[in-house]
């Protein structure tokens, strides 16, 4: 499937956030895809995941998660500086702002004529824990998190009553949870934790642990694994297409 690839502006609360759109060349209405990047915003392997995941029929929303603490258009670099500079944006941005991010989305895509009403989500790392919180707005029907950081820690600036793991019984659509192991960043007592909160919060859910480092998804660096990312890929599209077709 042909897709294309365009950018839109959009105004939140907290000034413009640029969303990168990537969807299929049809004359067909289509599902969306709210994807969430790492702490690096849209990288080459972001864009190339999303631009996968267009090419299976998709539009896929890929917003600057820090719109409010960069220049538009700010790409890290995979190095220490850029992790440096993007651990410091994801303890300085307040998670309320990622609410209102995912409504400035969902609000634009009503107005497409190429959108079809059903949406999900999807995300790596700060991303997996972004698409988690996405999941918390009821039009959000399936969401695939793919080793979701800091949902067991306080890393990322709340309010009381505001911490994702706090609002999960609003969480009304399916959730795909992807794990690696020897994940330094998600340790066996965090993943734990996530677990039984959303068996606690009785969610329609599905769990894969595999033997993973993070980020085993992204294609640069030594960690990629092709074959978790071929698996990966392989549950994502069947939830997707199983309850956003």
């Amino acid at each position: 499937m042909l897709i294309q690839s365009h950018i839109v502006d959009l105004d939140t609360p907290t000034g413009v956030m640029r969303t990168y759109i990537h969807r299929p060349k049809t004359d067909r209405k289509v599902p969306a895809i709210l994807f969430y990047s790492e702490i690096f915003q849209q990288t080459g392997p972001i864009e190339r995941a999303a631009r996968f995941l267009a090419g299976h029929g998709y539009a896929v929303l890929v917003p600057e998660v820090f719109h409010e603490l960069n220049p538009i258009g700010t790409v890290l670099g995979y190095d220490d500086a850029g992790r440096d500079k993007g651990n410091a944006d994801k303890a300085a941005k307040d998670v309320e702002g990622y609410d209102s991010d995912n409504r400035a989305m969902i609000e634009f895509l009503k107005k497409q004529e190429w959108y079809n009403g059903n949406l999900g989500a999807a995300g790596f790392c700060i991303g997996g824990h972004l698409a988690f919180r996405a999941a918390l707005q009821p039009e959000v029907k399936a969401t695939a998190c793919f080793y979701a950081t800091d949902l067991h820690t306080n890393v990322i600036p709340n309010k009381p009553g505001q911490h994702s793991m706090e609002r999960i019984s609003e969480i009304t659509g399916e959730m795909l949870m992807i794990w690696g192991k020897q994940d330094p960043h998600i340790p066996t007592p965090g993943r734990v934790l996530v677990y039984h909160k959303m068996l606690e919060a009785n969610l329609n859910f599905t769990w894969h642990e595999f033997n993973g480092q993070h980020a085993f998804m992204r294609d640069e660096g030594d960690r990629y694994d092709a074959q978790l990312v071929a698996i990966g890929y392989q549950l994502t599209l069947q939830m997707l297409g199983r309850v956003l077709a």
